[in-house]
């Protein structure tokens, strides 16, 4: 009789799980980068790694793939942090300029360019991204609650 694999991961999985662990240890050791345990982050992002040690990333945020954060700004001779607060969603190929700061429980839209910081409990979108609705709150991974989805 052949063992269920009702609780066995496919191995795709196993080997998506190391690769994703492979990349935060990198990020985080080599390039000095303040990630949290539990936040995520999509091989399709790209983060700074001019000056790695200005990017910041909360507890249970999703960075989507293409989502672009800088910590630096050499048109301007600028190195800033840039912060990523709790249960935040990054959307793809939104790019989050050296210096922002984002609030806890904030979703910024797919395309988005964050140019000036965002306050906690918001959704933005647009470039330059503008606040599109407030008061809302995320579960894990920058999910909006079922009681703000309309």
């Amino acid at each position: 009789m052949l063992k269920s694999k009702k609780f066995m991961p496919p191995f795709r999985e196993l080997i998506w799980l190391l690769c994703v662990r492979v990349q935060m240890v990198i990020y985080r050791r080599i390039y000095k980068m303040n990630i949290a345990q539990t936040a995520r982050i999509a091989f399709g992002a790209k983060l700074d790694k001019s000056h790695p040690q200005g990017i910041h990333i909360g507890p249970e945020s999703f960075i989507a793939s293409g989502a672009v954060i800088l910590a630096h700004d050499y048109s301007r001779e600028q190195k800033g942090d840039t912060r990523i607060g709790v249960r935040c969603f990054i959307g793809v190929n939104a790019i989050i300029m050296s210096g922002v700061t984002i609030g806890n429980n904030v979703i910024v839209g797919s395309g988005s360019v964050v140019t000036k910081d965002v306050p906690d409990c918001c959704i933005v979108a647009g470039n330059p991204a503008r606040i599109i609705r407030t008061g809302i709150r995320t579960s894990k991974f920058g999910m909006l609650t079922k009681e703000y989805r309309k």
